[in-house]
């Protein structure tokens, strides 16, 4: 974790970067011992990232697909919600 960490702030720091949408997916929800979504966030260091960069911490179950339809459909409406602010900020200038 201390590795993802290390590297999910290693690229959201890159200045080409900043405030594309990241998605974290929290694979294996389904085993007993699989860390909660609050353990994953903490450990992550999620809440330190740039206020310019939109995230989602998704549980998911690859082996059954649970949770992975809903976390890309949330990328994709960050992905949206930053083409409509990139346009806007278009108009602007």
């Amino acid at each position: 974790m201390e590795e993802a960490k290390t590297e999910l702030h290693k690229i959201t720091r890159i200045s080409e970067n900043q405030g594309v949408p990241v998605l974290i997916v929290a694979n294996k929800q389904d085993l007993r011992n699989s860390l909660s979504l609050s353990e994953i966030e903490k450990l992550l260091a999620v809440g330190e990232l740039s206020s310019s960069t939109p995230w989602h911490l998704q549980p998911t179950c690859a082996i059954i697909g649970d949770g992975l339809k809903e976390g890309l459909e949330k990328l994709h409406d960050m992905i949206i919600k930053r083409r409509k602010m990139l346009r806007q900020q278009k108009k602007k200038r």
